[in-house]
């Protein structure tokens, strides 16, 4: 279970100032490609699942994901979720171009396992690409409060969202420190309502 604080910030004037309030913490920045696979009949997202092949700084890594049963509420966000690595990331890169072939062609795979097992006929089990967005995230180790913040620039083809996220043990304790936080540098912020992924299949902003 990933469990995470999400704030929502109102615009990029807001995302540059909380950037320079964490400047003295920032680690690195990651340039994100997202993009996420369903059953040609929707089997997975008729059970709150789907697929996601995560792309970062074009093609130096890949990661492939299995998120299921998301729930977001005040702030707090808790998702099923299992990862692995795709090596070398060029076939990641070959599977997001044919996506029937995750099915077969990552054979020691638990998730793709998983995966199959949403489906009635094993043989006849095809996944099918439903887009996806990019992400500029920058990563903040904040060692005072033992937390790690991840600032993001979320870019759909609809338009831009900025949000803060903490993956955190302790939801409640980090959220009651990043809003103290926020507030003492003036950044505006609200909980987020909706996954990155819920907002991409909406094709609006949601505010």
């Amino acid at each position: 279970m990933e469990v995470e604080v999400k704030l929502r910030l109102p615009d990029a004037a807001a995302h540059q100032k909380l950037a320079d309030a964490l400047s003295p913490w920032r680690l690195r920045t990651h340039m994100q490609e997202n993009l996420f696979f369903d059953g040609a009949g929707g089997e997975l997202s008729s059970r709150r699942a789907v697929v996601r092949l995560r792309f970062y700084d074009g093609d130096a890594r890949c990661v492939l994901s299995l998120k299921a049963r998301a729930q977001l509420s005040g702030g707090i966000s808790r998702v099923e979720e299992e990862e692995e690595e795709v090596e070398p990331p060029a076939l990641g890169r070959a599977l997001a171009a044919e996506p029937r072939r995750l099915l077969s062609d990552l054979p020691n795979s638990p998730i793709m396992e998983k995966v199959k097992g949403f489906f009635s006929d094993e043989g006849s089990a095809e996944l099918v690409p439903l887009g996806g967005f990019r992400n500029v995230r920058a990563v903040h180790r904040w060692e005072e409060e033992g937390l790690m913040l991840e600032l993001d620039e979320t870019r759909y083809e609809f338009g831009t969202s900025f949000e803060l996220e903490c993956e955190t043990p302790e939801p409640d304790r980090a959220k009651t420190v990043l809003e103290a936080f926020l507030r003492r540098h003036g950044v505006p912020y609200a909980y987020s309502e909706a996954s990155k992924f819920a907002v991409f299949r909406a094709g609006k902003l949601l505010h």
